[in-house]
């Protein structure tokens, strides 16, 4: 029994049976229907999304006995001749072995005579892009003025390629990659009517490996029914296309969650051990990490329950980092010696660099004084609680600030028992009582970025907003308290939580004076007289991006 492959058995014999491609199909009706036909159209696009099949229901339509149609009868003899490759009329070249300019005149000498059965002579050159320089000038004159009874149809997968001389005597129709869900469908129903059993989570599989390429799509899918013996299901499609099982990107996923190195390591040693390949693992983990950010960004949309507990563990941050690490490292995988090793660097990067929560900071940090709140849930901001006044507390007066161009004051003798009350920080703001500690580097960038949160007795308790994570460590806090128990002259415990702030920082003062600095700046340039007089005579224009403000 001769088996014929499916690509080949569901080819399209009219435009009803195509696939997608409607913005082709309907400009092609249109100009059968209304008679304003071309002598050449150019049909592009990728492999596999039916640039020959458009081509030759085009000749059929035109060639069809019932007369020029856009729905042509399939039926007569031009029809059944042209759909069984042997129609006289219909010529089809294949450029890439006929790349010669000999083999383009002899091609072209029998252009001039009439079509020995159809109303036209139609020659169908597929890869044209493959044809050489002589041959292309060989073809343009023809191409520019043909007679009336040729019709040129040429296809590519590279249009850059073809001369521009040749793309402008041609109507140009580009024909897209198909959705996965259009190939999913069309396999299912091919597969209803060949009486073949299949799951659609399979069907999904096949659809999204053949990357917008119907026939490649009905390929796989021929490989996929001869491999689970007439049926298909998800189980045996995932390991003939070798995906990864999801079990083993959920255990990376919760060896992340867990900060545990050795679980990581043995979860992707079971991939591997599965016979995962390291470039497809670290493909399907990039596509996990894209499924888990659209779960955090749109509330609204599909979500896998197996992933939605890491979308509201880690935070968007978090995914993002995770995301950026994976692709930068696909980028470098094939240049390690041993791939193995470098996707095992690739998840490790993503440990050491994840910001790490409440307890394994507490525990990283000897100091006392310093305590992490745990990391702000993504899925609700946190509310805003005003502080519990304290208690009122003898204290000292606070110390003249010396102005920024005199010398540092000298270091102030401890103050016993004279604890500071609330009102001793809070009669400055925050942002401009941190601007005077006199900090440096990191310490100075936490600080700017920390709110007043409470004070109670001799502990002072910051708020930095998780973003800002990263500038918190132990030397950056304990100069801190070191910095504010001098300035305020005792001794005090500092303590700095993770959460959202509200109120202004230091740092988004000083770019709020920056902005303002910077508009007025342009504001004054755009009005000078001089300017202007640039401007109204010699049609000059201000180019913002080069004004500064001092």
């Amino acid at each position: 029994m001769n088996y014929q492959v499916l690509a080949r058995k569901w080819r399209p014999q009219n435009f009803a049976e195509m696939v997608g491609q409607h913005h082709v199909l309907r400009a092609l009706k249109n100009a059968l229907e209304s008679g304003a036909l071309h002598h050449a159209y150019l049909f592009t696009g990728t492999r596999g999304v039916g640039k020959t099949t458009v081509a030759r229901i085009l000749a059929m339509c035109l060639n069809c006995e019932t007369g020029i149609t856009s729905t042509p009868c399939g039926v007569c003899s031009a029809c059944c001749d042209i759909r069984e490759g042997k129609f006289p009329d219909l010529i089809e070249v294949d450029a890439a072995s006929r790349t010669k300019v000999e083999q383009t005149r002899e091609l072209l000498e029998n252009v001039a005579y009439a079509p020995t059965r159809g109303r036209f002579k139609i020659y169908l050159i597929d890869e044209v892009h493959m044809l050489s320089t002589h041959s292309f000038n060989a073809l343009l004159k023809t191409l520019e003025e043909p007679p009336a009874h040729v019709k040129f149809l040429l296809a590519t997968t590279d249009p850059e390629r073809l001369p521009p001389t040749v793309l402008s005597r041609c109507l140009h129709f580009h024909l897209k990659n198909m959705p996965a869900a259009m190939i999913s469908a069309h396999m299912a129903h091919i597969l209803t009517a060949e009486q073949i059993a299949y799951t659609l989570d399979a069907l999904d599989l096949l659809a999204h490996a053949a990357q917008g390429s119907m026939r490649d799509g009905l390929s796989v899918l021929d490989q996929a029914i001869a491999y689970g013996a007439g049926q298909i299901n998800v189980h045996e499609v995932r390991e003939l296309l070798g995906h990864i099982d999801p079990q083993v990107i959920l255990h990376i996923l919760t060896a992340l969650q867990q900060k545990d190195a050795q679980s990581l390591l043995q979860a992707l040693q079971t991939g591997i051990a599965l016979g995962a390949d390291y470039q497809a693992l670290l493909d399907e983990f990039i596509t996990v990490l894209h499924q888990i950010a659209l779960m955090q960004m749109l509330p609204h949309a599909e979500a896998d329950q197996a992933l939605a507990s890491f979308a509201q563990h880690f935070s968007p941050e978090d995914v993002q980092l995770f995301y950026q690490i994976a692709v930068n490292g696909r980028k470098d995988l094939p240049w390690v010696a041993n791939p193995r090793l470098g996707l095992e660097m690739i998840l490790l990067r993503m440990l050491a660099f994840y910001p790490s929560e409440a307890p394994k900071v507490q525990d990283a940090y000897p100091n006392e004084h310093l305590a992490i709140a745990p990391r702000a849930q993504v899925t609700a901001p946190l509310p805003v609680v005003s502080p519990v006044p304290p208690p009122v507390i003898q204290a000292p007066k606070p110390l003249p600030i010396p102005p920024v161009n005199q010398e540092a004051p000298k270091p102030i003798a401890p103050v016993v028992n004279a604890p500071s009350d609330k009102h001793t920080l809070a009669g400055k703001s925050w942002a401009e009582m941190s601007a005077q500690l006199g900090l440096t580097g990191l310490a100075m960038a936490l600080a700017s970025h920390c709110v007043l949160k409470s004070v109670q007795d001799t502990g002072v308790q910051l708020a930095l907003a998780p973003q800002h994570a990263p500038l918190l460590n132990s030397s950056s806090a304990t100069r801190m308290e070191t910095a504010l128990s001098e300035y305020l002259g005792y001794s005090i415990r500092l303590k700095i939580s993770l959460e959202e702030t509200f109120e202004e920082t230091l740092a988004a003062q000083q770019t709020r004076v920056q902005q303002q600095a910077q508009h007025a700046a342009e504001v004054d340039i755009k009005a000078d007289p001089k300017v202007l007089a640039l401007v109204q005579r010699l049609g000059a224009q201000v180019l913002t991006e080069s004004i500064t403000s001092r």
